[in-house]
């Protein structure tokens, strides 16, 4: 484990998949991030990339070639290289390699940086294409927050606080993609009450969320957390059945369509990437 701390937080990763595992707060002990049972789910904050959700067969073609990836990519089971930056920053980087290309036919760079001031948590993905052609990619983040935290109350008592929307319409999952079919939850105040029953038919995805921040408290304490993104244009919601905790995912690109004709460079969401380009995104996490 890799870890940086002030006197507020103190941060942990894995170098396997740059994960961010650990968020606890210095003064109060509280654990904010999930604690990755794996009779739930054995994660706690995967990058996905270089696609999110699943792709149709899990298979994508380009250049009249087929190739094979797993839901959310392999970027989140590999191992990065690590550089500590300050005792407040650090840097994790893969890059292709005989492995990826087989799978993943582009020269690639991907930097996830890791930043704390004061309560919070900036997490930047950087994309660079050192190749001489287009690089096309998906990345998005998975962080999994624990509710209730610790351990204090149960579930229901916790909430998501949306900043500028007053109802959720939502894309349903059939078979791991996405399909035309919506539903929309009304908010109250902008609020979305969490239970388990929400996530049984798999995550809730938007592609038109309004909100830049959505805020996890709770009707019992002050504890809670602050979730900041921008120029994400998707967004899932999501929690393994019965499982205490909930993930706020903001992605650039996302799962492929039922109708979907598996073409990579057709795909929904997918950026592209010139040659010698940079491309950054970054959320941030506020704890209290």
């Amino acid at each position: 484990m890799i870890s940086i701390a002030n006197e507020h937080i103190k941060v942990s990763f894995s170098k396997k998949g740059a994960e961010l595992q650990s968020i606890k707060g210095i003064h109060s002990n509280t654990e904010f991030l999930w604690s990755g049972n794996a009779d739930f789910w054995g994660k706690f904050s995967p990058v996905l990339f270089p696609i999110i959700g699943a792709l149709k067969n899990d298979t994508y073609s380009f250049e009249d070639k087929t190739y094979q990836l797993p839901r959310h990519g392999f970027a989140r089971d590999m191992d990065f290289d690590f550089e500590e930056i300050n005792e407040h920053e650090v840097l994790f980087t893969l890059q292709h390699n005989e492995q990826t290309l087989k799978v993943y036919p582009f020269e690639f760079k991907l930097a996830l940086r890791y930043k704390i001031h004061g309560s919070s948590v900036c997490c930047t993905y950087e994309v660079s294409n050192p190749g001489n052609k287009d690089l096309l990619f998906s990345v998005g983040g998975h962080p999994a927050f624990a509710a209730p935290l610790n351990k204090e109350g149960d579930y229901t008592d916790y909430y998501l606080q949306f900043n500028n929307d007053d109802e959720l319409t939502y894309h349903h999952i059939v078979d791991n993609l996405i399909s035309d079919q919506t539903s929309t939850i009304k908010l109250h105040n902008g609020k979305l009450c969490l239970k388990h029953e929400l996530f049984y038919d798999d995550a809730l995805v938007f592609k038109n969320l309004k909100s830049d921040s959505i805020s996890l408290l709770n009707d019992k304490n002050y504890n809670g957390l602050d979730f900041n993104f921008k120029d994400f244009p998707y967004f899932g919601i999501w929690a393994a059945k019965d499982a205490d905790f909930v993930c706020l995912e903001p992605w650039c690109g996302i799962a492929d369509s039922v109708n979907h004709n598996q073409q990579l460079a057709q795909k929904e969401g997918i950026n592209t990437l010139a040659p010698n380009g940079f491309w950054e995104r970054t959320w941030q996490v506020t704890c209290f």
